[in-house]
């Protein structure tokens, strides 16, 4: 299988790519994602997945071929808003205080660079998820225990925020942040096959 350059630095991704036998690299993007706006908040996780790989198509020297590039972006919108990663301690409070004992959506999208076609495509899947009440306290231990640093929302399903989720309607891997489904069906549209 060809080595593909995953344009994020996310550890669940990656073990998600080496969870499917499929070799990458990682290479940063340089992308302030906070520049980018939509009208539509369920938009924004496909604007900045393709956002991603361009930036690293940027980045590379200007003879090198590029076989393939993959970016994903996660976001978790509720009632129109985004909630993106807390910037602090406050912020995480706040976001899992909204989001308790309600449902919101998580939308993780991709997008595949074939450097041999010339051709970028992009899947969505999206995944409803509702948290049970929680306590002031409950709140407070789960921010205590780490957790929300850099994920959307605030919170890791694959994580102690498991304690409090009630119901996911979707799959597991779209709001881990990496897709299974999307990305395979992709991956074989474009003739890469992971069961060789």
């Amino acid at each position: 299988m060809e080595n593909i350059i995953l344009a994020s630095s996310s550890p669940r991704r990656q073990e998600i790519l080496k969870s499917m036998g499929i070799p990458f690299q990682v290479v940063l993007p340089n992308v302030d994602e906070s520049a980018f706006q939509v009208k539509n908040a369920s938009e924004l996780p496909e604007v900045l997945a393709k956002a991603k790989v361009q930036a690293v198509a940027r980045s590379m020297p200007p003879k090198q071929v590029i076989p393939w590039i993959l970016g994903a972006d996660t976001v978790v919108v509720m009632g129109g808003k985004v909630f993106g990663k807390p910037r602090d301690h406050q912020e995480a409070f706040e976001f899992l205080s909204a989001l308790q004992d309600k449902s919101h959506h998580v939308i993780t999208s991709l997008a595949l660079y074939n450097g041999r076609a010339h051709n970028m495509s992009v899947r969505s899947a999206s995944t409803k998820v509702t948290f049970a009440p929680m306590s002031k306290e409950e709140i407070e231990w789960y921010i205590d225990t780490g957790d929300w640093h850099g994920a959307a929302g605030g919170y890791r399903i694959q994580g102690m925020a498991s304690c409090f989720i009630s119901k996911i309607e979707g799959t597991n891997s779209c709001v881990v942040g990496l897709p299974i489904f999307e990305l395979y069906d992709m991956l074989k549209e474009q003739g890469y096959s992971i069961i060789d």
